[in-house]
């Protein structure tokens, strides 16, 4: 270490760069005892340029890679030598002993890894990292599966094809059961030209995989490196990797466990720090008539109504401003019209006579069956107020039927329309046409399967996406297709509109969501940063935000104001298939193809509960009106039922936790769990909570 000091000493002498020598000399003085520490942070820069830049604490050396010289609490000095890069890159900083002469430390980087070496320099660091201490064991084994793709990818690429077999043979059984997917892909790449076309390699090869480690473990790991000179991996951990290395105690294998498995590793603690309005937005106020006055004057049962006392507005008993909430007006949200607040008015009225769910009290479920619909059904939707479900299906038709008493009518034709008086009392009833009345409507236009519907919250549109590309917006007024979105060039997997209407989103196979507006042929935004397929989107109840889950085993959380990406979750083993928010828009709960439920507190950005249960994929995730309890339906014929409120309940959301992400879920899942209910060989496909807390689900009946 000495003599490379003083090399870098007389080079920085000869080139007349005092200052930055005499920086050097203090450095080095400071760091003289630690000799795993390396002095510099060796990057590439321009040919012929040698400068001393000042690394704030943290952020790592110039090139985004993380500093070698570990960022400490002062700030740091890295210097930037030129030249002799490899393939675009620089060995980091590996003390080569007894060769003063700096170009000789650098040409040191200079030799492409021997190909036959590969298998000892993993199983090396593999036998370093077995027998390292248990506490370093756990996060260090997280490096394995990076390092075993953009080794084999690195053979592959330089045309090694042999020696990339026999690495792929002898090292693919070592890794997690969780990266089996990706495995597959990647032994079918054997040949430079097969990894042209692969997106999910080039994405591997792009993206940072991102790995959290704690500062102990980092230095060990470094110091390993550079006292066996393994240039080559150091190299594919400089320039393939991102470690977010955090002050404290390691992790567990358990905590590591519970965080890992997407595609491109952790998220960066960096990447969940921005404040998210969660609250919801105050509801408006307006007047109530009252209960004689309504036209339902009597209620179901055809007892006469209790007089309540009257109520001056719906707004007086609606809380005061959320402080989580966003401003009014952040985003421009559509105006209530007059049968909105009728709804609205219908709907507290409901929720007046609405079931307190617990423990103690579980939701009745009501099943709806699809028979006979021979594997073919893609969608399922039901409106808010529980009056109409709909179904999309593989022969790329879109069937709504009416699941109360009154039938589906359209509005008459324009002759008959101009014939009734606009100013009777009973005008909207005219407008039907009685002669179209059916229990079932089907929509013809998709040229694909329907794999996503979504009913509007005034229950006026219906939308649709499909295979064959577009997002379809159809009347209930109606019953025709009123517009095709074309945006996705490839299988758009879902839609949803927002809970005010107006705006909704679509996530397709070109790994973007977009979010339109029901009257502009463009989307108004597009969120771009999976790395695969985008399965599932979910509007938050205040509609500042959107969820979507994708293939890459990540969920993201957008900005609907400017498009950015404020949380990245990572944890599930598969692909995400179904979102729901909590009725207060604090957490998040997912269902990926692993069978596991995991939830989310947004506000803090962590992961808070995982609910094991379930043997097969998750396809409907709901929490009930009042957010008591969460009902998952899956592929495994079953819904199950969760406690909500003890899952969310004295939560450690302190400082400590979101800064290193040491979460600690419960062991055990199965005292959450609060009754599983089989289906007769039918998977569940979805599920709604009426507005009385009656639980709808839906699927079709498979007769295998």
């Amino acid at each position: 270490d000495r003599q490379t000091l003083v090399a870098v000493l007389q080079f920085l002498r000869r080139s007349n760069l005092r200052e930055s020598e005499e920086i050097l000399r203090r450095e080095a003085r400071l760091l003289g005892d630690d000799l795993g520490g390396s002095v510099a942070t060796v990057a590439s820069s321009s040919p012929g340029v040698a400068a001393v830049a000042a690394v704030p604490p943290g952020k790592g050396s110039p090139g985004g890679a993380p500093s070698l010289s570990s960022p400490g609490s002062r700030d740091q000095v890295s210097v930037v030598f030129a030249g002799s890069t490899v393939k675009g890159r620089v060995g980091g900083g590996v003390v080569v002993e007894d060769q003063p002469d700096v170009s000789a430390v650098l040409s040191a980087y200079n030799q492409q890894g021997d190909p036959t070496l590969y298998e000892e320099y993993y199983s090396g660091l593999k036998h370093f990292i077995e027998c390292s201490l248990d506490c370093h064991r756990a996060e260090l084994s997280q490096l394995f599966y990076p390092l075993f793709v953009h080794m084999y990818l690195e053979l592959v690429y330089n045309q090694h094809e042999s020696e990339a077999k026999s690495f792929f043979e002898r090292f693919h059984g070592d890794q997690e059961c969780y990266y089996q997917d990706d495995l597959r892909v990647l032994s079918s790449l054997t040949k430079k030209e097969h990894m042209k076309g692969n997106e999910t390699m080039l994405d591997f090869r792009t993206s940072k995989f991102v790995l959290r480690i704690s500062r102990d473990s980092y230095q060990l790991l470094k110091r390993h490196l550079q006292e066996k000179q393994n240039n080559q991996i150091w190299n594919i951990v400089q320039e393939h990797l991102y470690i977010d290395i955090f002050d404290g105690m390691p992790r567990s294998k358990q905590q590591i466990d519970a965080m890992v498995g997407s595609l491109a590793g952790e998220a960066k603690r960096e990447a969940n720090k921005a404040k998210v309005f969660f609250g919801l937005l105050k509801e408006p106020e307006f007047d109530v008539p009252l209960d004689d006055e309504d036209e339902e004057g009597e209620n179901e049962e055809g007892k006469p109504k209790k007089k309540k006392p009257k109520k001056d507005s719906v707004g007086s008993k609606s809380k005061k401003q959320d402080p989580n909430a966003p401003p009014q007006n952040r985003i421009p949200l559509p105006e209530l019209k007059d049968s909105d607040k009728l709804d609205k008015v219908m709907n507290m009225k409901e929720a007046a006579r609405r079931v307190r769910l617990g423990p103690e009290c579980l939701p009745s479920i009501c099943f709806y069956t699809f028979l006979n619909a021979y594997q073919g059904l893609t969608a399922v939707d039901i409106t808010d107020d529980s009056s109409m479900i709909v179904g999309g299906f593989a022969d790329s038709t879109v069937r709504v039927w009416s699941v109360t008493p009154k039938k589906l009518r359209s509005v008459k034709t324009a002759a008959d329309l101009s014939l009734i008086d606009k100013e009777s009392d009973d005008v909207l009833e005219r407008i039907m046409d009685e002669k179209t009345a059916s229990e079932l409507k089907i929509l013809y236009g998709h040229s694909g399967p329907v794999y996503g519907t979504s009913f509007s919250p005034d229950r006026n549109y219906l939308l649709s996406c499909s295979e064959d590309g577009t997002v379809r917006l159809w009347s209930l007024q109606t019953f025709t297709c009123l517009v095709g979105y074309k945006g996705h060039n490839y299988p758009v997997w879902d839609t949803q509109f927002s809970p005010y209407g107006y705006y909704f989103v679509s996530g397709g196979h070109d790994r973007v969501a977009r979010l339109w507006a029901t009257d502009h042929y463009q989307p108004l935004r597009i969120f771009a940063g999976h790395l695969a397929d985008v399965t599932c989107t979910r509007f938050h109840p205040n509609s500042n935000y959107i969820a979507t889950g994708s293939a890459d085993r990540t969920i993201r959380l957008w900005d609907v104001l400017n498009g950015n990406c404020v949380r990245i979750f990572t944890g599930h083993k598969g692909p995400i298939h179904s979102l729901a928010f909590s009725p207060n828009g604090r957490f998040l709960a997912t269902g990926a193809t692993d069978g596991r439920v995991l939830l989310w507190d947004i506000g803090h950005g962590l992961m808070v509960g995982e609910l094991k249960g379930h043997t097969d994929t998750i396809y409907a995730l709901r929490f009930s009106r009042d957010g008591e309890i969460l009902a998952s339906g899956s592929m495994d014929n079953t819904v199950r039922l969760w406690d909500a409120v003890k899952a969310f309940e004295d939560l450690e959301t302190d400082d400590f936790t979101t800064a290193t992400g040491h979460i600690n879920l419960p062991e055990n899942s199965q005292d959450l769990l609060l009754g599983t209910y089989m289906t007769k060989s039918t998977p569940v496909v979805h599920l709604h909570f009426t507005r009385r807390n009656l639980l709808l689900a839906a699927g079709a009946y498979s007769s295998q």
